[in-house]
């Protein structure tokens, strides 16, 4: 399975707000320029995730985005569920009852729902703090995003 930008570029703009998150709101087109994202690209993200309640949003002079909860609360499984739209590896499982015509005698089903289990294990086991806390050398000021 392959990741959309949407679902990477969000996980860079949630860990950038999170590596900032005690400089209050952030610009967005600070966050466009440090991670090499177009502004107008950001604005369709930052929709998705402002509508999840991830984001507090403050407009106007000094506006912009800061993480609504602590970096330790978000898993990159939730971020790539809004994002993605889900985390499944085919088709058939993204609806609840699998409505695939096949899927009561379909062989192949239970390999992919292990994989997905497998999957969701793991990106929910990952937070923006743990990345953060992985991301930064020793020593040094900045993180590595």
């Amino acid at each position: 399975m392959k990741f959309s930008t949407k679902g990477r570029y969000s996980l860079r703009l949630l860990l950038d707000l999170a590596e900032r998150r005690d400089q209050g709101y952030i610009p967005l087109k600070d966050i466009a320029e440090r991670q090499g994202v177009s502004k107008k690209y950001l604005e369709h993200i930052v929709t998705l995730l402002n509508s999840s309640d991830l984001l507090r949003t403050n407009r106007g002079h000094r506006g912009g985005y800061m993480l609504a909860k602590e970096p330790s609360h978000y898993t990159v499984g939730q971020i790539l569920r809004i994002t993605e739209g889900g985390i499944f590896p085919v088709a058939c499982m993204e609806n609840t009852p699998n409505q695939c015509e096949r899927s009561g005698s379909c062989k192949t089903l239970p390999v992919w729902q292990g994989l997905a289990g497998v999957m969701s294990e793991y990106l929910d086991g990952i937070t923006l703090q743990s990345i953060l806390d992985d991301c930064k050398p020793a020593g040094a000021d900045e993180y590595y995003i």
